[in-house]
């Protein structure tokens, strides 16, 4: 069972037990958080697509840490310019683990129709 999830503005193709690097989340370490943006559900073969997301699925997933990522050296030149520019950045990432994948689509019930009496 897989599942295709929308985590802090990018999509990730996640599964049970899976470790994943995302970009920063606002949660505390240890803390449980859930993701409803779920694009795509996968069990067993049969395969559910949302419109954009499906009603009533979720991945529950438990952070791990807070990290940084290698450092990005961004170098600017013009030539016979003199212009040269250095910089450079380390990407702010959270992991996380995914507990597990809730497929539970809430059922629709029948519209009532109303009863109308002729007196």
């Amino acid at each position: 069972m897989y599942a295709i999830v929308e985590i802090a503005g990018q999509q990730f193709k996640v599964s049970k037990d899976q470790r994943v690097f995302v970009h920063r989340l606002a949660s505390e370490e240890g803390s449980k958080v859930s993701f409803d943006k779920v694009m795509l559900l996968d069990e067993d073969g049969t395969i559910t697509i949302g419109a954009p997301a499906i009603e009533g699925a979720s991945v529950e997933a438990k952070v791990l840490k807070h990290l940084k990522g290698d450092k990005v050296i961004v170098f600017k030149k013009k030539r016979r310019k003199g212009y040269k520019k250095k910089n450079g950045h380390r990407q702010s990432f959270t992991q996380i683990v995914i507990e597990g994948i809730n497929a539970s689509a809430p059922k629709k019930k029948a519209a009532k129709k109303a009863e109308t009496t002729e007196e």
